[in-house]
C-alpha cells in the first residue's frame, strides 16, 4: 500500500497531479482546493489512497491524514466512490464537511455533481456518529483508524451504532481494532 509520497509537481492538470519521485511520475488525483495550492516545479508531500477495482488502479492524494481519514469513511457510504469523495472535500475543510454531516446538512453535501438528496442522506445516516466519535477521540489524541474499524465491525455484528459506541468507551485508544472488539464484546458479555 502507497500511504505518503513526497516529490516534485512535474504536471498539473484538472483533477490530478503527476508528482515525481525516484525517477517515476505518480499520477495522484486530488481536491479542487488542493490543486489550487499546488504548483508545477514545487515539492509536495501527500498522504495518499491506493484505490484499487478491478478495471483501475488509482492514488488519490491529502495534505493531511485528517482529510485522507475523512475521505476513507466518506468512500465507506454506497453510492460515494473516490471521485465524489474528493468533490466533497473539495466543498471545504474536513471540519466543515464534518460539520455538514453532523448537522444534517444534505443541502450542503448534495453540491456535489452526482450526489443527489437520497445519497447525502444516506451518507449522513451512516456516518453520523462515526465523524461525532472520530472528533471526540481525536481532540482526546487517540487512534482514529483502529476506533472507526471496531465501531464498524461491531456494526457488521449486528450492533447498532449507538451501542457500538458505548461498546468501545472506556477502553484505551491505543489497542489496534482487532483488541477493542474482543475488550468491547467481552466487556457486552460481563454486563448481561
Amino acid at each position: 500500500m502507497i500511504s505518503f509520497i513526497h516529490g516534485k509537481i512535474k504536471h498539473k492538470k484538472e483533477k490530478f497531479v503527476i508528482i515525481e519521485t525516484g525517477n517515476l511520475g505518480f499520477k495522484v488525483f486530488i481536491s479542487d482546493s488542493v490543486l489550487d495550492k499546488l504548483e508545477e516545479g514545487e515539492e509536495a508531500d501527500l498522504y495518499t489512497f491506493l484505490y484499487i477495482r478491478e478495471d483501475a488502479l488509482e492514488l488519490y492524494g491529502f495534505p493531511t491524514t485528517t482529510e485522507e481519514e475523512l475521505f476513507e469513511l466518506l468512500t465507506s457510504v454506497s453510492g460515494i466512490g473516490p471521485k465524489a469523495g474528493l468533490g466533497i472535500l473539495s466543498l471545504g475543510s474536513a471540519d466543515d464537511i464534518k460539520n455538514a454531516i453532523s448537522n444534517e446538512d444534505s443541502t450542503f453535501l448534495s453540491k456535489v455533481s452526482g450526489i443527489g438528496k437520497k445519497i447525502a442522506e444516506r451518507l449522513i445516516l451512516e456516518l453520523k456518529n462515526k465523524v461525532g466519535m472520530v472528533s471526540e477521540i481525536k481532540s482526546k489524541g487517540g487512534k482514529i483508524s483502529s476506533l472507526v474499524e471496531a465501531l464498524e465491525a461491531l456494526e457488521n455484528l449486528g450492533y447498532s451504532t449507538h451501542d457500538a459506541k458505548k461498546m468501545l468507551e472506556g477502553f484505551p485508544r491505543d489497542l489496534d481494532a482487532s483488541e477493542l472488539v474482543k475488550k468491547a464484546l467481552q466487556g457486552r458479555d460481563a454486563g448481561n
